[in-house]
């Protein structure tokens, strides 16, 4: 897939770089399998924490490109972003697995309604009740999707952080470690 992009040299951040957005495409993707296909109603906190896969997907791709176009420099920097926003997202998965253990209360308005759902006679289905943010609704492990998505975004992150280093010592000129 990386060879397609014109110019995109071989260097080990780009292998690096590569593997990290393949990687969060692979989590994202799962997550939606879950929701879409298992049935599993993502809380507001689940939600929120898709938002650093859905910014890093387009700015590791731009870092590839970037590195293809010898702008080591900035892709580093995209890098870098990237490894702080899996580290700010491995925050909230902790939190949220904490509200899930019951080491503290989950934010008020993460909560489901206690009302049943509804049948739309119209077309057929049935409203989907949000869930808790304070209730695991699949554990693996002994660890929940929040708890999963720690451990993914901390391995996305140092995956991130490694690339933007390799790149930024391509940028200075040395050899990439």
């Amino acid at each position: 897939m990386l060879q397609a992009i014109p110019g995109l040299s071989r260097s080990p951040a780009t292998g690096v770089g590569g593997g990290v957005l393949i990687g969060a495409a692979a989590v994202i993707l799962a997550a939606l399998g879950f929701e879409h296909i298992g049935g599993y109603m993502p809380c507001p906190l689940c939600l929120q924490q898709r938002y650093a896969y859905y910014a890093a997907i387009p700015l590791l791709l731009a870092g590839l490109v970037l590195l293809g176009a010898r702008r080591r420099g900035l892709a580093a920097g995209l890098f870098l972003l990237v490894a702080v926003a899996f580290v700010a997202n491995a925050g909230l998965g902790a939190y949220q697995a904490g509200a899930e253990w019951k080491f503290w209360d989950p934010p008020a308005s993460c909560s489901a309604p206690t009302t049943l759902p509804s049948f739309d006679l119209k077309q057929q289905t049935f409203d989907r009740i949000p869930a808790s943010c304070g209730v695991a609704g699949w554990r693996f492990l002994g660890l929940s999707f929040a708890g999963w998505n720690v451990v993914a975004s901390l391995f996305l992150a140092a995956g991130a952080a490694m690339a933007a280093l390799q790149a930024a010592s391509l940028a200075a000129g040395g050899r990439p470690r």
